[in-house]
């Protein structure tokens, strides 16, 4: 190797940098034939191989008709050129085409990437490649539901359209590890799978809906919106096509809207006149429940497109961590493939580029019938949390990104609410708070609520209440409710002001034989 390089070198010198002599009268082809037999000569007696003499050459026929400058910068990028050769670095071998890669290409002369006692190149951070209008959601797709014979806008509930209850399965993955063939092969594991399906029937309606719901909710969600009207027509048209029927089926939690360093648990309180602007970045958080049974699905929207970066960096961190996660995956783990994909990226935001960093502290969760947060976290960045997924599981795989300093914080007022799930036997004194909590109890149980659906006509349930179930002057009954323990608080969740933050979040099913994506789509 040592001597092909010098070779290669002292033909440089000799040959690329002299003066190129004016061809002969007779015509260039033939000046040229001897040149070429002149140079595998050379090649020969410097002991450089046929390869290295046709490097040499090849970088004479690029530089001969140029300018000095250009000659001396392309004798720099060939130096690279064979270093690149050598070493088998990949960036010094294509440093020989030109010079904005000289640099590289010396530096890998020197080391050689790759060879012994090379330096590691820092790897770059992603940028993302521009994003279409479809790409980031923006418009909405009637096809999709149209093809099941939805109306436009949608009418018919979703168990209208799959009379037979056979809805649309989700995106099938396999378990990760080495049990997985076992599993797919086993006919314990799928006989398993076919003894009862109430379970994923249930979930994939619910997907069904969110589906459907989130396409026309993409199709009305534009600059300058009201977000409380926002919320209202998602949250009705989510009431439409799950049939709503109080705790049987229905609406699982309040629609997020959260916009910018928010992140998580905001939507308008009454009052709240809120327009969405074009600069903003909104996380779409909405849910649906078949018996209990809950379909958590979440997607950023951002009209801008300075912003695809940092919602590229989440959906691909959510879809590692959907890729990581199974039967028998631990938590810590798959929150370190998480946040590897998330802190990959970076954005450039009015001249200043910002790291994506992975919230730290908000995680996906599991989820049992009626209890949205039910106990296992699944982290977003890497943990010691031996914890393990175990099979028949339902996961709620979230990932936030943000630009500001990676953690949340509790701000501004309060709008989403939850019953207590291991509510404590708490005697009240007031008979507002016991009115409130038996409203509670009959309409919401244990799934999340927001004083919005408290000042409808129907009180959060039309099915229930028809149009006389309105609560007025109930504040100091909630606040009496939350003192007690019986029902919690859940603020809004905030990352520092300025920044922004961005969120797509996927149900999943783990089933004997495969993890099932339930709320996939064709949008996300």
């Amino acid at each position: 190797v040592a001597d092909e390089l010098a070779a290669a070198l002292a033909r440089l010198d000799t040959e690329v940098f002299k003066p190129v002599a004016a061809p002969a009268a007779g015509g260039s082809g033939g000046g040229g034939g001897d040149k070429e037999k002149r140079r595998k000569k050379k090649g020969k007696k410097g002991g450089g191989s046929a390869a290295a003499a046709d490097e040499a050459a090849s970088a004479e026929t690029g530089r001969a008709g140029d300018a000095d400058d250009t000659a001396v910068s392309g004798g720099g990028g060939a130096e690279g050129g064979a270093a690149g050769g050598a070493g088998g670095g990949a960036e010094g071998g294509a440093s020989a085409g030109g010079d904005g890669m000289g640099a590289d290409g010396g530096a890998a002369a020197d080391g050689g990437e790759g060879g012994e006692g090379g330096k590691k190149k820092r790897r770059r951070k992603k940028k993302g490649a521009p994003a279409s209008r479809e790409m980031r959601l923006l418009g909405g797709d009637c096809r999709y539901y149209m093809k099941y014979k939805q109306t436009d806008p949608p009418t018919k509930t979703v168990a209208s359209l799959f009379p037979d209850g056979a809805f649309p399965e989700g995106e099938i993955q396999e378990h990760p590890g080495d049990h997985n063939t076992y599993r797919i092969t086993s006919e314990e594991k799928r006989a398993q799978e076919r003894m009862d399906t109430s379970v994923v029937d249930a979930l994939r309606e619910g997907a069904e809906v969110h589906r459907q719901v989130r396409n026309f909710a993409q199709g009305i969600i534009k600059p300058g919106i009201k977000l409380a009207d926002m919320c209202e027509q998602i949250e009705n048209m989510n009431r439409r096509l799950v049939g709503e029927r109080g705790l049987e089926r229905g609406i699982a939690f309040p629609t997020g809207c959260s916009i910018n360093h928010v992140a998580a648990h905001y939507t308008p309180n009454a009052g709240d006149d809120t327009v969405l602007q074009y600069g903003d970045v909104m996380k779409v958080d909405f849910g649906t429940q078949i018996n209990g049974y809950i379909i958590d699905c979440a997607w950023t929207v951002a009209f801008d497109p300075v912003y695809d970066p940092l919602l590229t960096a989440a959906k691909e961190a959510t879809n590692q961590g959907i890729k990581s996660a199974g039967i028998d995956a631990i938590l810590g783990e798959i929150g370190g493939d998480i946040q590897e994909v998330m802190e990959s990226y970076e954005v450039e935001i009015k001249g200043k580029t910002y790291p994506v960093k992975a919230l730290r502290n908000l995680n996906g969760h599991s989820i049992r019938p009626y209890n949205i947060h039910a106990g296992k976290s699944v982290p977003v960045v890497r943990t010691h949390d031996p914890t393990r997924m175990e099979e028949g599981e339902v996961f709620a795989i979230e990932t936030f990104g943000s630009t500001g300093r990676g953690e949340i914080t509790e701000d501004m007022e309060c709008s989403h609410y939850m019953k207590n799930f291991e509510v404590p036997n708490v005697p009240l004194r007031l008979q507002s708070a016991k009115k409130l909590l038996a409203h509670i109890n009959k309409t919401f149980g244990t799934l999340a609520f927001c004083r919005r659906w408290l000042e409808r006509p129907d009180g959060g349930s039309t099915h229930l209440w028809g149009q006389t179930g309105k609560l007025e002057r109930y504040l100091g009954a909630l606040r009496n409710l939350c003192d007690a323990g019986i029902v919690d608080a859940l603020p809004p969740l905030v990352d520092i002001r300025g920044s922004y933050t961005a969120q797509y979040e996927h149900t999943i099913y783990l089933r004997p034989t495969c993890k099932e994506v339930i709320s996939r789509g064709e949008d996300y």
